[in-house]
């Protein structure tokens, strides 16, 4: 019997070409690829898990048509040369084995080339600084450089460079791929009077500008044949006040259509930072965030193939979506990252078993330290060599292994012990499980970690281990249980300064106003502008309620820090519209009866802002003394310090080093 999910689930031909359902795997960047651009043994047993979990395309994103002089990342595929089509063949071989269509992202980054990778200027429509450069340039230390402008010759050296990409592709069993023709990179910079300044015949009116595009496609047709599959990526909207808009952009489709099989509609751009949220949202913006545009396309070319992308978090929106005529396709990153089964679950009635991702971004940061990708939620995304089919191995003798502490790291130390075959007892201190996560979960805009806490606390109680809530693992209890080892995920405590006034009854901490936990007056202070600060601080005013925010920093360092950039501009963008004043160079020094005094540490004045009610959220300390208090409850080389309770940090912390210690034992 089949699922509910008829649409998603649907198959469809394409130039003969078979997709098992209507979804794709949007294209990630895995920063696998070895120093010459090449398929890695690594990088097939990442994609793997991905073809397995049930998606019917398996897309790679910026594969650069010639690394010599588009490269932007650390570690991405080459396909300037036949070099690359042997270890493709690896990739395809294994995703058509799952019955998935292997797919590249073909693409130029033009102006966002890196020249430091490189070792020239980058290419461009016209000559240009872009933002991406100046932040490059910053960061080296040395002057920016202009983008080279290109000429005649050099436009139709690069529109053979994409078909050669596309025909390599072909060549290693491809029967797809995906032309990159948005967010800013190199055939979108030729679209968008914000980077084409060009006089001549690819600049101007629309369809000078569509040239370069039309251009690509004829010639990656005329190599791949009719048998292969064109899916074309494109910025519904640019957003920036000077790029191309909606409008605009349907008539530019208009001029492709014919050329294109598939088109998948995204938003934004890549290399101008503040509108780089339409592509790669994160918590704080709505679910299925770009499907408008692509509702939009379709309604206007009833009989184009529409492939929709962005925030779109499960099988069921993607259900809705292609049953409403919005889209035919669904793609997406992110939750296939956090769970590659999720089409499986979804097929088989499993659905509350997926694992849900938390638009944190932190697999994109993973791209900027640079790092091989990670997923906050799932700790095998990336050790799929050491851990194949992202399962942990079981274990030679079973053991009976405590688990101190039930948030995050916990749970996750219970599942994977649980997996392992041990006998699990987890101790937790309260009447709940899920730490910190619970105050975390709690305002409105932060659904994905609600769907996150709910998941987490499911599955603990699926799990075949003892949960005993109410119980304060002492050293006696420990010790009296003789445990073989044991995993302290005891988390850690808000920070509390010895400051005057500290204990007044009117002075909490800021998470305990987010879940309703303590009463907040009309006019409240929040001591901190890192994320928890500034989120209690938009929830109050979305409240009605008058809310401030001082912080002892110079900057907005600390928000960035803690929130990662593009939340943290989020957020930033929140402050701003909903007017909330936040204080710079503001000490913390006393708490009265009407409100704080802080010290400017730019004059040394005292400041005072009058309040009825003070928020902390001054950072968080580690339990280590409770860790210290346990960690002889146990054969020494057996007992691991994880989460929190060993050093501060996010949830993508707290569940690798619980996932590394628990696969071992």
């Amino acid at each position: 019997m089949g699922s509910k999910y008829k649409h998603v689930f649907e198959p469809i031909r394409i130039r003969g070409v078979e997709f098992k359902n209507r979804l794709e795997l949007a294209p990630p960047s895995p920063n696998l690829a070895d120093r010459e651009g090449r398929v890695t043994t690594e990088f097939v047993n990442l994609f793997r898990s991905l073809a397995r979990g049930g998606a019917a395309v398996i897309h790679v994103g910026n594969s650069v048509v010639d690394i010599r002089e588009a490269c932007d990342e650390e570690r991405q595929l080459d396909l300037g040369s036949d070099a690359c089509i042997l270890p493709l063949t690896r990739f395809v071989e294994m995703c058509h084995g799952f019955g998935a269509l292997a797919s590249l992202e073909i693409n130029h980054n033009g102006k966002d080339s890196d020249p430091d990778k490189t070792g020239r200027p980058a290419f461009s429509p016209s000559s240009i600084i872009p933002a991406s450069e100046v932040w490059r340039s910053r960061m080296h230390g040395r002057d920016p450089i202009p983008t080279v402008g290109m000429d005649h010759k050099k436009i139709q050296e690069t529109v053979e460079l994409y078909a050669m990409a596309a025909y390599r592709c072909k060549r290693a069993g491809f029967k797809m791929c995906m032309i990159h023709g948005g967010h800013g990179n190199l055939i979108s910079q030729f679209a968008s009077l914000l980077y084409n300044k060009r006089t001549d015949d690819y600049g101007g009116p629309l369809q000078n500008r569509a040239r370069f595009a039309i251009e690509v496609l004829d010639r990656v047709r005329e190599l791949c044949g009719d048998g292969f599959v064109i899916e074309y990526r494109i910025s519904a909207d640019e957003i920036h006040p000077d790029g191309m808009h909606f409008d605009e952009t349907l008539r530019f489709i208009e001029l492709i259509q014919e050329k294109v099989d598939i088109l998948h509609v995204s938003a934004g751009l890549h290399g101008e930072f503040e509108y780089m949220r339409n592509w790669w949202q994160n918590y704080l913006m709505d679910r299925m965030y770009n499907v408008h545009y692509a509702a939009g396309v379709k309604k206007a070319f009833p009989n184009l193939l529409v492939c929709t992308v962005g925030s779109i978090m499960n099988i069921r929106q993607a259900e809705d979506i292609i049953a409403a005529g919005k889209a035919d396709f669904v793609a997406m990153c992110r939750p296939l990252l956090a769970d590659p089964e999720m089409p499986r679950k979804f097929a088989s009635g499993r659905e509350e078993d997926h694992r849900p991702c938390l638009r944190c971004q932190y697999c994109g940061h993973r791209l900027i330290i640079p790092a091989v990708i990670n997923c906050a939620v799932n700790p095998f995304l990336g050790n799929e060599t050491e851990f194949p089919e992202g399962r942990v191995p079981k274990a030679e003798a079973k053991k009976r292994v405590a688990v101190v502490g039930g948030g995050p790291a916990g749970i996750q130390a219970l599942l994977t012990l649980c997996e392992r075959g041990h006998d699990v007892t987890l101790y937790e201190s309260k009447d709940r499980l899920g730490g910190n996560v619970v105050h975390g979960s709690a305002l409105p805009f932060k659904q994905d970690m609600k769907d996150y806490l709910d998941y987490l606390v499911l599955q603990a109680n699926k799990a075949p281990a003892r949960i005993l809530l109410n119980t304060e693992a002492t050293k006696e209890i420990l010790d009296a249980a003789n445990y073989d080892a044991l995993i302290l995920a005891v988390g850690s405590s808000p920070w509390i300064p010895r400051l005057p006034g500290i204990d007044k009854p009117h002075v909490h901490w800021a998470p305990e106003a987010d879940c309703g936990g303590v009463e907040v007056g009309n006019r409240t202070v929040v001591a901190g502008a890192g994320s928890v600060g500034i989120e209690t601080a938009v929830g109050l005013k979305k409240k009605g309620k008058d809310v401030s925010v001082v912080e002892m920093a110079p900057d907005m360092s600390n928000l960035s820090i803690s929130a990662g950039g593009a939340a943290a501009m989020e957020l930033t963008r929140l402050i701003q519209e909903l007017d909330i004043p936040v204080h710079l160079n503001c000490k913390l020094e006393e708490i009265t009866d009407a409100g704080i005094i802080c010290r400017n540490a730019k004059n040394g004045e005292r400041v005072e802002f009058p309040a009825d009610t003070v928020l902390l959220a001054l950072g968080m300390s580690s339990r280590r003394e409770t860790a210290n208090r346990l960690r002889r409850s146990a054969p020494e080389t057996e007992v691991f310090v994880v989460g929190d309770a060993s050093e501060t940090g996010n949830i993508a912390a707290a569940v690798m080093s619980a996932f590394r210690a628990a696969a071992y034992i």
